[in-house]
């Protein structure tokens, strides 16, 4: 199970380690579009955020805290969904439809990562292949 688990870290980390590289690298662009979007201090949150998915993705990946990594994750995907991806106030279909499929994915993944967290939380050490045990304790 411990070689399932890394791997499915691997596979899980990669996305936001990826969204994380190109927040802190295209900073520029994505601000313009966090900007169009309402986002306030569109420049410092989207470096906030690439600062956040690097943290949280490299925890995850490494096994260090890896349950806190999942939890910074979340709080970089629910506000996302909800303020960024937010369809419901669209008018033009095609748009709309997109942010419907980006809103619903970090919300997939956020239940996703909440459910590392608990596993990681719940596992302890038993887990294996961690640097780390959880910072948590949930029972």
């Amino acid at each position: 199970m411990d070689v399932l688990v890394l791997i499915g870290r691997i596979l899980f980390a990669a996305l936001f380690l990826n969204s994380a590289i190109g927040h802190l690298t295209q900073s520029k662009a994505m601000a313009g579009y966090a900007g169009s979007k309402g986002v306030p201090a569109p420049q410092a949150t989207v470096l906030a955020s690439g600062v956040l998915l690097l943290a949280g993705s490299l925890s995850v990946l490494l096994g260090v805290w890896a349950d806190l990594g999942a939890l910074l994750l979340v709080i970089f995907l629910v506000p996302t969904a909800l303020f960024v991806h937010n369809f419901w106030t669209l008018s033009d279909t095609e748009a709309r439809q997109g942010d419907m499929v980006h809103f619903l994915k970090d919300i997939a993944l956020a239940g996703a990562a909440l459910m590392l967290m608990a596993l990681f939380s719940f596992a302890d050490d038993d887990l294996g292949l961690t640097i780390t045990g959880p910072l948590f304790d949930i029972d």
